[in-house]
């Protein structure tokens, strides 16, 4: 994701934060300054809000890590103001295994509000009675470690909604899923979800100190309706073999052409991004992104195999396509060289497989959607 600075590693992800977040910061600074105008106040509500965000974070990794047990890789966790979004490469197809992965997340809430709570009752023993615990808790009052523990039970509740795609919905769909095909469920859970942004922006809009859950229901709104168009769109994909969807007649440029050269092909038809190779072999490709870096660097006369990618995925031509799609996003590239038998034979693109997508839907007289984004699992 853009504008994000990577804070560190954990358990083999990437944990972002993104730039936005510090407009929250301040927010936050000047919102605990008001009251009284202590300093004193402005610490605790940044450490408060820190702590919360490090909550956020093992909940996303609590998505993470039961994803991993199922094979699902997570590309990155990035912290943005309204919470954290954990990309998974891909949901689960299994709708028990989705609801183990949606469940994981408020199910580490919910830990964290146990052992904090096993806290706050054990220093309640000591330094003042349950009984004032409780009205702290009732009252949203409290020192920090209360503050914690409220914060988790509203984590937990609040993100199991039925509000599609949060963790509620994702349940709503698992469930739904067992007992309807898989397309169907999607549409039911993300209509319940934008009923529910529906009701997230009316609560914003008229009861004072809420307007967050108007930016909450667009964000749920959205991501609604892009899941249900992912999943319709993939299910445009079902028994489709890459082969009927690569494309056949493509330019290749060897390891020691120069940019120039390649630029021209470039220009001279509808081809952007170019397999490199070497005898008989792809050793490389050179997407138009690394071939206008590489301009710009190195100038017309600048070797392709200086600018090319090594790391890229591949594909089968035998292959289907619903499958190969999450890999080819998973890529971070444009385009897949599709080989056989250890020679190239075709390119595969996000815009060739939605060009078969509107081909196939058109024949059936059905609504489009369109290249779905990279799965995210928002907490």
């Amino acid at each position: 994701m853009g504008w994000s600075w990577r804070l560190g590693r954990i358990a083999g992800i990437d944990v972002y934060v993104h730039a936005t977040f510090a407009l929250l910061l301040i927010y936050v600074g000047f919102v605990s300054y008001q009251p009284h105008h202590e300093w004193r106040d402005v610490l605790s509500g940044l450490v408060f809000i820190l702590c919360l965000f490090a909550i956020i974070v093992l909940h996303e990794l609590g998505h993470a890590l039961t994803a991993r047990r199922y094979g699902i890789k997570t590309r990155d966790i990035t912290l943005l103001p309204i919470g954290g979004v954990a990309r998974l490469e891909r949901m689960p197809s299994d709708p028990k295994q989705e609801l183990l992965v949606a469940l994981a997340g408020p199910a580490v809430n919910v830990v964290l509000a146990a052992i904090l709570f096993g806290v706050l009752v054990a220093l309640g023993r000591t330094v003042g009675s349950e009984e004032d615990l409780v009205a702290e808790l009732s009252t949203f009052g409290g020192g920090l470690l209360v503050k914690l523990l409220v914060a988790n039970v509203f984590l937990a509740v609040f993100n199991l909604l039925p509000a599609f795609p949060m963790d509620g919905g994702r349940v709503l769909r698992a469930l739904l899923a067992m007992r309807m095909d898989y397309v169907r469920a999607t549409r039911t859970a993300a209509g319940v979800g934008q009923v529910m942004a529906i009701l997230f922006g009316l609560v914003g809009f008229l009861v004072p100190g809420y307007f967050m859950l108007v930016i909450i229901a667009f964000f749920v709104w959205v991501g609604a309706a892009a899941e249900a168009g992912a999943v319709q769109f993939k299910a445009g994909l079902a028994g489709v073999p890459v082969e009927r969807a690569m494309i056949h007649q493509f330019a290749a440029l060897a390891p020691d052409d120069t940019l120039g050269a390649a630029a021209r092909r470039a220009t001279d038809g509808f081809q952007h991004d170019f397999p490199v190779v070497a005898g008989g072999a792809e050793v490389g490709l050179l997407p138009r992104a690394e071939l206008l870096a590489g301009l710009t660097e190195a100038g017309p006369d600048g070797r392709v195999d200086e600018f090319m990618r090594t790391d890229f995925a591949t594909a089968d031509p035998r292959e289907m396509v619903e499958f190969v799609v999450d890999r080819l996003k998973a890529a971070d590239c444009p385009v897949m060289p599709v080989v056989r038998d250890g020679k190239l034979v075709g390119l595969l693109t996000p815009e060739n497989i939605a060009e078969m997508v509107m081909v196939r839907e058109a024949v059936r007289g059905r609504q489009v959607p369109t290249l779905p984004t990279p799965v995210q699992q928002p907490g």
